[in-house]
């Protein structure tokens, strides 16, 4: 998967400014449609991750725009705020989606999101129920985390270390930075006392963001404690063989008599994955574009 190398995507760039004067920068393929595709990218991604590029590559191609929106701190320059992104964040979403709909008038907006920026779109439906848009027709959600206390707990796995290892790595920069930033607000030593994930959320994912702890971060984060609002046709996809998502992130119970959700458990995709050798597109993006076409939004 990481061998992968998606051509044909070239975005345009555009920085707004939220309302509590941060900034966000969004990645474009503006193709002059009234339909758009909102991608939303895993933790410590961004727009230019291949499966980011893919979904936008099969969308576009099809005659959508695409808008690959950079969480706080993704886009290669730190974020000015004292928070930077956490999985349940979804009021940078709500700008993100207010603001395209202000720049053109989009007829269809489909919301697609990644691990992270699954459960983030997720809860962001949840919560906001039949108040989203009118635009947002439908969304799309792949390995979504949906338990956070359950995620967090399966990445001390030894299996996972690399996985751990990998987003700690790229966190910690980011904390010395942020560190630097607002001076005596984040105590980098708390590094050294890491040892499970639950610590690093302790630590600086719920102080950052205002949480009393990683319990509270892990209730009001959690997508689904909130998916039952959901009220636009959404696509779940969850791999079995996910090295990452526990059992309790499949939420079948939720999901089997909700009349817009439709659970999909593939054997085989692992976390984010589902790519085919020797393919133009990756099986998630053909299935994506097939639940849009099969609810008739193309």
């Amino acid at each position: 998967m990481l061998l992968r190398n998606v051509k044909g995507i070239e975005y345009e760039r555009e920085r707004i400014i939220l309302m509590d004067g941060d900034f966000l920068d969004l990645d474009w393929v503006d193709n002059g449609k009234k339909r758009l595709v909102i991608l939303t990218h895993g933790l410590e991604g961004d727009s230019c991750r291949q499966y980011i590029l893919g979904m936008a590559k099969i969308f576009t191609l099809n005659g959508w725009d695409a808008l690959a929106w950079n969480c706080r701190s993704c886009s290669g320059e730190m974020n000015r705020a004292k928070r930077m992104y956490h999985h349940g964040d979804i009021a940078d979403i709500g700008e993100v989606i207010n603001h395209a709909l202000k720049r053109k008038n989009y007829e269809t907006i489909v919301l697609c999101g990644f691990s992270m920026g699954a459960n983030i779109t997720m809860k962001y439906l949840g919560v906001h129920g039949k108040e989203v848009p009118d635009p947002v027709k439908a969304a799309v959600g792949f390995s979504a985390p949906t338990d956070l206390r359950a995620g967090a707990e399966i990445l001390d796995n030894f299996e996972n270390i690399i996985y751990r290892k990998r987003f700690l790595f790229y966190l910690k920069q980011k904390m010395v930075v942020k560190a630097s930033q607002y001076p005596g607000i984040i105590d980098l030593e708390n590094f050294n006392r890491i040892k499970v994930w639950r610590d690093f959320d302790e630590f600086f994912s719920a102080p950052l963001n205002d949480f009393k702890d990683a319990a509270d971060f892990y209730e009001k984060a959690s997508a689904k404690n909130y998916m039952t609002g959901i009220t636009v046709p959404t696509l779940l996809v969850q791999a079995l063989n996910d090295p990452i998502l526990p059992p309790v992130c499949f939420p079948t119970a939720l999901c089997e008599n909700h009349e817009f959700i439709h659970l999909e458990i593939p054997k085989n995709g692992g976390h984010v994955g589902f790519w085919r050798p020797n393919h133009e597109f990756a099986w998630s993006e053909e299935r994506a574009f097939d639940f849009i076409k099969g609810i008739g939004l193309q």
